[in-house]
């Protein structure tokens, strides 16, 4: 045989489907005779009947041979054996199908026959053949029928090779990234995307595949000012070192991981059959230590470090996507971390990102379809045990998570900026519902109702007209409305904030101090702040007591209440009342009434709870907080 495959060109190389189209005057299988019959005229098989036609035939330019029905060459014309390697008459009685590879897969090999039985009009394919001198060929093979009296095909050949090779060296430039000479993303995704195919890890393998998606720490500084074309090279040697490590990993089992440069200064190393997370882990550290030794380039002596996510996983039911935002977001801790680092993907951290994302999604819209709701807690005078007020407390039932505590999505709404129309929304119904109650007991000394404030309430929106408005509105007074901030929000305010505060202030609304104790706790500074509340942070209160081993004795801590005593009298002396959060027993009210605290607020007296509670607790006359005790 003077032409050997290398083996069938991929299907895609089919320049149409195996069966393209069938002939009208197809006899019937049973109808056609096996072989010629050998009485045929001469010349009906052995290619064109004869003088010019038959010369043409031996000297056309274009590789051609007359094939029977049985798939044997009759004739060949000199072209077709200068092509093969042999001489044109060598080739006679030779099977067609080996000469150009066409039984090497079933879609061709049947296609092929399609055309022999006649039931085929034409088959075009390409094919890779060898050359008896050792070179390669691409061909494209086409066969058609003759003339229906000859029964016979036409095979020609055409040599493709300087084509194949143009479009390889195209795709080579359209694969390749042109600084780093690594694959592109375009050729990393096609090569992801057909290791996550089933029939690439069923057969064999491990089923599984793993990636390490890395980002250089601090590039864009040397872009800027050393200039792109050193960010350029230092692109190239980090190329070339990650080349190393994935050869070096390769060595033990075969296959080095795939490394591209997907843009900018962002790698990926794509380990298909992985053997788990050590083998990824092991890879991500290699290349860590590689980056660790500085870069020389041209003069210029350059550090470099890098953040990797490192995903793995099983193969099926994997997609391209989904794995690639596994990595890009492991990446981002790894950057979040502290950088020069791997993460390894975690499902968990995932999923509360997951969740965080939801709830930050439907923020601004749940408050417009009334998914909060308000709960209020008792403030409770510590002389007496008398209500004096209640803090209003957000919840959101959202359709999917359930009822949320604020600690869920207040700091989502901060980072938004939907704290403003969620703040707005809170402040007008705990306002309404203040009013609701003093209208429903008249007889009852009212009680005042105390908000939470965010500072970027102050910054965004115009929060003393809100304020003005809402009181208008609901008809509360001024009095009869508290505001909290949290001490790291109003420690240190100047300008806008401070103005605020004191409008609030002058307008009537009492201004308290969430939380204090754990931030700046400036008393000097404090006095200087139209602040009329402060709410000591419930970490003083639960150091009051602490249970002994056999949990049964309770004894205070002295330094906590030489502490809060100290507060409380400073306060007082400031002209300023104090609230005690998180007050859980009776044993802790006792002690904050002997230091002189004004008034209480925690489980002792009640959970937060709906107002309809409260408004049962203020129709009762004479009695005290308890509504909601655990």
């Amino acid at each position: 045989m003077s032409g050997t495959s290398e083996g069938p060109a991929p299907a895609a190389d089919l320049v149409r489907p195996a069966v393209t189209e069938r002939h009208i005057d197809t006899p019937s299988r049973t109808a056609m005779p096996s072989r010629l019959p050998d009485e045929a005229p001469e010349g009906v098989v052995a290619g064109p009947a004869g003088g010019p036609v038959r010369a043409a035939f031996a000297a056309a330019p274009l590789a051609m041979a007359v094939v029977d029905r049985e798939g044997l060459v009759v004739s060949a014309n000199e072209t077709l054996g200068m092509l093969l390697g042999t001489g044109a008459d060598a080739l006679a009685g030779r099977v067609a199908a080996d000469l150009v590879d066409l039984a090497s897969d079933a879609r061709t090999w049947h296609a092929y026959r399609e055309v022999l039985r006649g039931r085929q009009a034409r088959l075009r394919c390409t094919r890779r053949i060898k050359h008896p001198d050792g070179h390669s060929l691409w061909v494209q093979v086409t066969i058609a029928p003759l003339p229906q009296e000859e029964r016979a095909v036409l095979l020609s050949v055409a040599d493709i090779s300087a084509r194949r090779e143009l479009q390889a060296r195209l795709r080579h430039l359209q694969m390749h990234d042109p600084v780093t000479r690594l694959p592109n993303r375009t050729l990393f995704f096609e090569r992801l995307s057909a290791a996550l195919e089933a029939e690439a890890y069923e057969e064999s393998g491990t089923g599984r595949i793993g990636l390490c998606y890395l980002d250089l720490d601090g590039f864009k500084a040397v872009n800027d000012t050393l200039g792109h074309r050193v960010g350029d090279r230092l692109l190239s040697a980090v190329a070339e070192r990650l080349t190393r490590c994935a050869d070096q990993a390769g060595h033990a089992r075969g296959a080095a991981p795939l490394v591209a440069r997907l843009g900018g200064d962002e790698f990926a190393l794509l380990v298909e059959d992985s053997t788990g997370t050590d083998q990824l882990a092991d890879l991500a550290e290699s290349v860590l230590r590689s980056l660790q030794a500085p870069f020389d380039l041209s003069g210029q002596r350059l550090s470099v470090s890098a953040s990797i996510g490192v995903v793995e996983r099983h193969a099926a039911g994997t997609t391209a996507t989904g794995l690639m935002q596994a990595a890009d977001t492991t990446l981002y801790w790894a950057k979040a971390d502290g950088k020069a680092r791997w993460t390894l993907f975690d499902p968990e951290r995932n999923a509360h990102r997951m969740t965080r994302q939801a709830l930050s999604s439907t923020l601004r819209p749940a408050v417009e379809r009334g998914e909060f709701a308000l709960e209020y807690q008792p403030l409770v005078s510590m002389e007496d045990g008398g209500v004096r007020g209640v803090e209003a407390l957000v919840r959101w039932n959202h359709p999917q998570f359930g009822m949320l505590t604020p600690n869920r999505f207040i700091g989502l709404a901060e980072e938004d900026g939907s704290i403003v129309q969620l703040g707005r929304w809170v402040l007008a119904t705990a306002c309404r519902q203040a009013r609701r109650w003093q209208l429903d007991h008249p007889d009852t000394p009212p009680i005042f109702v105390s908000v939470n404030v965010a500072v970027r309430q102050v910054w965004d929106s115009d929060l003393v007209a809100d304020v003005a408005q809402i009181l208008a509105e609901t008809g509360l007074a001024p009095h009869l409305l508290q505001l909290e901030l949290t001490e790291s929000a109003v420690m240190g305010s100047a300008g806008r904030p401070l103005q605020a505060l004191q409008a609030l202030s002058d307008m009537g609304v009492r201004i308290a101090i969430d939380d204090f104790g754990t931030g700046y706790s400036n008393l000097a500074y404090l006095s200087r702040l139209p602040v009329s509340v402060l709410k000591l942070d419930g970490s003083f209160v639960r150091g009051f007591q602490y249970e002994s081993l056999d949990g049964t004795d309770t004894h205070p801590n002295p330094a906590d209440e030489v502490i809060v005593e100290a507060l409380i009298q400073l306060a007082h002396r400031l002209g300023l009342t104090v609230t005690a959060e998180c007050v859980e027993t009776s044993s802790q009210a006792t002690r904050l009434r002997g230091i002189g605290c004004d008034t209480g607020q925690g489980w002792l007296y009640s959970r937060p709870v709906a107002p309809d509670r409260i408004s049962e607790l203020l129709g009762v006359p004479g009695v005290q907080a308890g509504v909601g005790k655990p």
